[in-house]
């Protein structure tokens, strides 16, 4: 028989020495397992003589009790260890400062959205909204669009699924159809601004199929062009702050207005950038005129009594023009460095009297 005290002693030392609970698992699966040196032990009791079983059964039952104990004892040690190694692990100082936290920015076209908001507003217009999703009456026919315009169909615009009555609601393909709700539900005197959300199927590095638009109307008595020229012009040094910007009207085609124009300021496209009030280039930012009046017919107002104007542009494009961004397209994109970039600061919010970035 293997001598039980030194196999005792060589397993004691053993358990002392495990670093971890997986080698202490390891001796005692060497010792205590179903093949392990005490459980081999125990089962050549069987072929003892009663005598011998006598003496050698409780020698071999204490060796293995003992162990067991000593193993056990061993794994409340290392696990106990093991649990303060964790919790030093995962302790949070808190007497140390917190780490620096990602700023929130101003999106650049909701900088702008509030610039022209407060120009027009110290103009002497209100703002008014409506619904992003729109039916042909208000998006097309009460604007004077022929029945096969190119916008009325599916390559340019943002049809749903015809209704049960055979409608197509669509994305506003533009703000207009806040003007028409405007003129068909309050009385004329109306000086209004459209800001919000437009859809066309139109995408490249100046175009975007979902944008933000702007849209302005007035209407009254003896209007005329030549108020729109001045709104437009005024409009423009204050929102590219500068008493030196040059405009030009050239005329146009809107089914909505008549006559209709398109408005450019002149700028330097060389070196790179573009630069508002110097320089020999035009650049188109606007389209505008006198509302028609199959319009006004449309929305319930006598032509011959009330007249009046309305113009639009991109807010985004004026973004990127003003603040340098050459491609639209980041502008959609959620990159956290651009944002940084380019965003503002929510603390210094658009006003005349403080000024507008």
């Amino acid at each position: 028989m293997t001598d039980l005290a030194s196999l005792e002693a060589e397993l004691a030392a053993a358990v002392t020495g495990a670093a971890d609970l997986a080698a202490l698992d390891a001796i005692r699966v060497a010792a205590l397992g179903k093949t392990g040196s005490i459980s081999n032990m125990l089962k050549s009791l069987g072929s003892m003589s009663p005598d011998e079983r006598k003496t050698a059964g409780p020698a071999i039952n204490g060796l293995r009790d003992r162990i067991a104990a000593l193993i056990a004892e061993k794994k409340a040690a290392l696990e106990a260890l093991a649990l303060e190694a964790q919790l030093a692990s995962e302790r949070l100082d808190l007497t140390l400062p917190a780490p620096p936290r990602r700023k929130g920015s101003v999106h650049p076209t909701m900088q702008v959205f509030d610039e022209l908001t407060a120009i027009f507003a110290e103009m002497g217009f209100a703002v008014a909204e409506g619904p992003d999703i729109e039916d042909d009456f208000h998006n097309f026919t009460s604007l004077n669009f022929t029945p096969k315009h190119p916008a009325r169909e599916m390559h340019d615009s943002f049809f749903f699924q015809p209704n049960d009555a055979g409608e197509r609601m669509l994305l506003r393909t533009h703000t207009s159809p806040v003007q028409v709700r405007t003129m068909m539900s309050q009385k004329p005197p109306i000086r209004i601004v459209a800001p919000g959300r437009t859809y066309r199927k139109d995408s490249d590095q100046t175009h975007s199929p979902m944008f933000h638009q702007i849209e302005g109307l007035v209407i009254d008595r003896d209007i005329h062009m030549g108020h729109l020229k001045w709104t437009l012009e005024t409009f423009c040094r204050r929102f590219f702050e500068t008493e030196a910007v040059v405009t030009r009207f050239r005329p146009h085609h809107f089914p909505f207005t008549e006559p209709s124009a398109e408005m450019d300021v002149q700028c330097d496209r060389s070196g790179g950038s573009i630069k508002i009030g110097e320089g020999s280039d035009w650049l188109e930012i606007l389209g505008g005129g006198m509302v028609h009046p199959t319009v006004l017919r449309n929305c319930g107002l006598d032509p011959d009594e009330w007249q009046g104007f309305a113009f639009g542009l991109g807010i985004d494009r004026l973004g990127a023009l003003k603040y340098g961004m050459p491609d639209l397209r980041d502008m959609f994109s959620g990159d956290v460095r651009w944002i940084d970039h380019y965003g503002f600061s929510a603390f210094a919010a658009p006003n005349p009297a403080t000024g507008l970035s």
